[in-house]
C-alpha cells in the first residue's frame, strides 16, 4: 500500500497500524504531544515482534485504530518544559516498557505492572505505538537513556523488548552457575535467554527447538547452548529426560503454545524453577495432570513474567554490549531502509520464513 500525505501535514502524521483486527495498513493519526515530563520522538531503527503481528491477528483480544510497534531507536525532536536529561537531537534508546514512575506498582517493585498487569507497556495498549513518524515517550527522564556512541544501533534496538524479556525469564528462573538449563523457544527472546544463562554460568544449556530453524539453532550455540532437542520428534519433556535423567534446574519458556508449561513442569527436577515470558494467545488454557507436577508436591516454582521498563534497565543492558558480553545485533537478519519499509517488515515478521530471526528497518529522514 502507498503511502499517503494529509492535508493537515502539521497536525499529523503517517504510521503502520491496525484499523481493526485483521485489517492493517498505513493510516493518518494526530501527532503526539508532550507534556512537561515527556518527549517526542522520530525513530530511526525499529523492529516488528511477534506480539505485533499476535495483536493483529487478535491474539490479545479486540483492537482497534492503533499503529503498532514498541521497539525503536530515535532522534529526540521536542522535550517537555520539566524534562532535564535530554535536547532535541540526542539519539535515543526507549524501552518497550515506559511506566508512570508514580504509580502504585512502581512501590511494589513491578513497574511494568504500574497499574494493572502489563500496563507499563503503553505503546499500542493505550497509545500509538512507534511504527510512526512521530511517537510519544512519558517521563523522558526515567524512560529513556542516550545511545552510547560505541554500540551499534542495530545492538542497541535488541535491548529495548527482545534482550530484556529473555533476561528477565532468566532472572526469574534463578540459574546460578553449574545449572542446567533448558530454553524453549529460540527466537530472539529465546536466544537472549541462552546468553543470559551462559552469563549467569549455566554449566549446560539446552534448547528446544525444531531443527528446521537451523539458523536459531546454530546462533543459539554461538551464544552458549550445549544441546538442542527437536521438539517435532517427541515429547519435549520426554527428549530433555533422556539428556537428563534427573531433572533439569531451569526452564525458561521463550515460545509455543500452553502445552510447553506442561513439557517444562514435567523435565524440572523437584525445587527447580520453571520462568515463563512467553505471549500466549487469548484463546489457550493451561491444562496439565497433576503428576507433572507430581500432585503438586514437588517444589517447583513457577513464575510468570513481564519485563521491567525503565532508563536504568536499559543502561544495564547496554553494559552487556558495550563491554562485549553479547552481541545481539546478530539476531537481525534482515534489515530493511526507509519508513515505507516498515510493512515490509512486518510481514515478514508475520510469514516467520526459516532463516530469519529478527527483521529490523533504518530510517533516514
Amino acid at each position: 500500500m502507498a503511502l499517503y500525505h494529509n492535508v493537515f501535514p502539521e497536525k499529523f502524521m503517517k504510521g503502520y497500524g491496525m484499523f481493526s483486527v485483521g485489517n492493517h495498513g498505513w493510516m493518518d493519526h494526530p501527532k503526539p504531544v508532550a507534556g512537561p515530563l515527556d518527549a517526542i520522538v522520530r525513530p530511526t531503527y525499529l523492529a516488528p515482534c511477534s506480539s505485533d503481528t499476535h495483536c493483529m491477528h487478535g491474539g490479545a483480544g479486540p483492537m482497534t485504530d492503533c499503529i503498532m510497534g514498541h521497539e525503536a531507536i530515535g532522534e529526540v525532536v521536542e522535550v517537555g518544559s520539566l524534562v532535564k536529561n535530554f535536547k532535541p537531537g540526542d539519539v535515543v534508546v526507549v524501552p518497550a516498557n515506559s511506566p508512570d514512575w508514580t504509580a502504585p506498582g512502581v512501590q511494589h517493585g513491578f513497574g511494568q505492572h504500574e497499574y494493572h498487569a502489563m500496563s507499563g507497556m503503553k505503546f499500542v495498549l493505550s497509545k500509538d505505538g512507534v511504527f510512526a513518524e512521530f511517537f510519544h515517550v512519558n517521563h523522558a527522564d526515567s524512560n529513556m537513556v542516550l545511545l552510547p556512541p560505541s554500540i551499534d544501533p542495530w545492538a542497541a534496538l535488541m535491548t529495548v523488548d527482545m534482550m530484556s524479556t529473555g533476561f528477565h525469564g532468566v532472572d526469574r528462573a534463578e540459574v546460578n552457575f553449574g545449572d542446567v538449563a533448558v530454553v524453549m523457544g529460540v527466537g530472539p527472546v529465546g536466544l537472549s535467554a541462552v546468553a543470559a544463562c551462559k552469563l549467569r554460568g549455566a554449566g549446560r544449556i539446552i534448547v528446544v527447538e525444531t531443527e528446521t530453524r537451523a539458523k536459531r539453532i546454530a546462533l543459539a550455540k554461538e551464544y552458549g547452548a550445549t544441546d538442542s532437542v527437536d521438539f517435532e520428534k517427541g515429547n519435549p519433556a520426554e527428549l530433555v529426560r533422556a539428556l537428563c535423567p534427573e531433572g533439569v534446574d531451569a526452564v525458561i519458556i521463550c515460545g509455543g503454545t500452553a502445552d510447553n508449561l506442561r513439557y517444562a513442569m514435567e523435565m524440572t527436577r523437584p525445587g527447580g524453577v520453571v520462568s515463563t515470558v512467553n505471549f500466549f494467545d487469548v484463546t489457550e488454557v493451561f491444562t496439565f495432570p497433576s503428576l507433572s507436577w507430581a500432585l503438586g508436591m514437588n517444589d517447583v516454582s513457577l513464575r510468570a513474567g513481564f519485563c521491567r521498563g525503565g532508563a536504568e534497565r536499559l543502561r544495564r543492558l547496554l553494559n552487556v554490549i558495550q563491554y562485549g558480553r553479547f552481541d545481539p545485533s546478530k539476531m537481525v537478519t534482515h534489515r530493511f531502509e526507509g519508513f515505507e519499509k516498515i510493512e515490509d517488515a512486518f510481514l515478514l515478521m508475520e510469514r516467520k520464513p526459516a532463516d530469519m530471526i529478527k527483521p529490523g528497518v533504518h530510517i533516514k529522514w
